[in-house]
């Protein structure tokens, strides 16, 4: 395998419907802007609430690496 480097960025995936969406959707819009995605972890989740206490929206913390193309 030859010798490469990654970088890791952090992104907070939101949706109304589930965790599982939320993370989905930090993907998808990271995949989006970058090239060679590689991992995606879910680092972190949470729910948004409303003043009832009812859940509004899912979170989910996604730490994504892609291949770093560095200048020189």
């Amino acid at each position: 395998m030859p010798d490469s480097v990654y970088k890791v960025i952090e992104l907070v995936g939101v949706s109304p419907a589930s965790w599982e969406k939320a993370a989905a959707n930090a993907v998808a819009k990271a995949g989006e802007q970058l090239r060679d995605l590689r991992i995606a972890e879910v680092s972190n989740l949470d729910m948004h609430l409303d003043n009832d206490g009812n859940v509004e929206a899912y979170r989910a913390k996604v730490k994504v690496s892609f291949k770093y193309e560095g200048a020189g």
